[in-house]
């Protein structure tokens, strides 16, 4: 039994570790060397933003590893952008995140084949646009857009799109209120 739990585990890491070599087009004889040392840099960089708590810092960190974020933002310490696929985040201008907050680009089932299989490796970009605020806690899932000048409230689990002068809360995130422009 042991013995194949963990050659389903292994078939798993490579399973994902190929898609992801093939996302970033890395082939060859230093593909996997290449997306190792992508994968730790962007993790380094990802270390010093998360826990800094100066947001300008943090930015310049976040832009470092890819993330698309404009100018008058605010980032609060202990904010994960997802460390796969970082460049698909896009954050406009004047945006605030809050403390523990994560955003994800893809979802995936990595350690389970059989559910890899009805769930395969979602990959979608996300857009937080101008003058959203996201409060502490929230997490925003793969293919999602959160509207201008939208309110996330804290702890909600944003996995639509939320319109434009929207207050959403909750898990599922549902509109409660919108606010008058």
């Amino acid at each position: 039994m042991y013995y194949i739990l963990m050659k389903d585990e292994l078939d798993a890491f490579t399973t994902n570790e190929s898609e992801i070599l093939e996302y970033y087009h890395l082939h060859g004889r230093f593909g996997k060397l290449r997306l190792r040392l992508k994968f730790l840099r962007t993790w380094i960089l990802h270390f010093l933003a998360y826990s800094s708590p100066d947001s300008n810092f943090s930015i310049k960190m976040q832009r470092s590893r890819g993330v698309k974020i404009g100018k008058n933002c605010h980032l609060s310490p202990y904010v994960l952008i997802d460390l796969v696929y970082p460049q698909l985040v896009k954050i406009d201008n004047n945006v605030t995140i809050g403390s523990n907050t994560m955003i994800f680009a893809h979802v995936n089932p990595t350690a389970n084949l059989f559910l890899k299989k009805i769930y395969p490796r979602h990959v979608k970009s996300v857009h937080i646009k101008s003058g959203a605020v996201l409060f502490p806690g929230c997490i925003i899932t793969a293919g999602v857009t959160i509207g201008e000048n939208a309110l996330v409230g804290a702890g909600s689990v944003v996995s639509e799109d939320v319109p434009d002068y929207c207050v959403v809360v909750g898990n599922p995130a549902r509109v409660v209120k919108k606010t008058e422009h």
